[in-house]
């Protein structure tokens, strides 16, 4: 069985969105200071820091512990979109959004 780090996993998510932790910080409104000294110190964060990365990541604590289980029955094409929202910024989510609502209503 394989031992499960959750400060791996931040720096796998932060990688995977190009992401640096100042970036992290802002998307789930932990101090900076906070987040770095977590990440240098390699302190564990607590449940309630842990669901702020994850909503900053724009992920559920599920995706965070079982990235793979998360996506076993979405198709590949499907799997490439969600990967790319992952990696996009709430602001970018939103413009994302509203693009895809008008292309909907243009199909409607």
């Amino acid at each position: 069985m394989n031992e499960f780090h959750p400060l791996d996993r931040i720096r796998e998510l932060c990688e995977e969105r190009g992401w640096s932790y100042y970036q992290l910080s802002r998307e789930s409104g932990i101090p900076y200071s906070t987040l770095n000294t977590m990440m240098l110190k390699s302190n564990m964060p607590t449940l309630p820091t842990l669901l702020r990365l994850c909503n900053g990541f724009g992920i559920s604590m599920a995706q965070f512990f079982e990235p793979e289980e998360s996506f076993s029955e979405l198709t590949p094409d499907q799997r490439q979109c969600l990967a790319m929202w992952d990696a996009l910024s709430s602001q970018d989510k939103q413009l994302a959004s509203a693009y895809m609502n008008g292309l909907l209503k243009r199909l409607a």
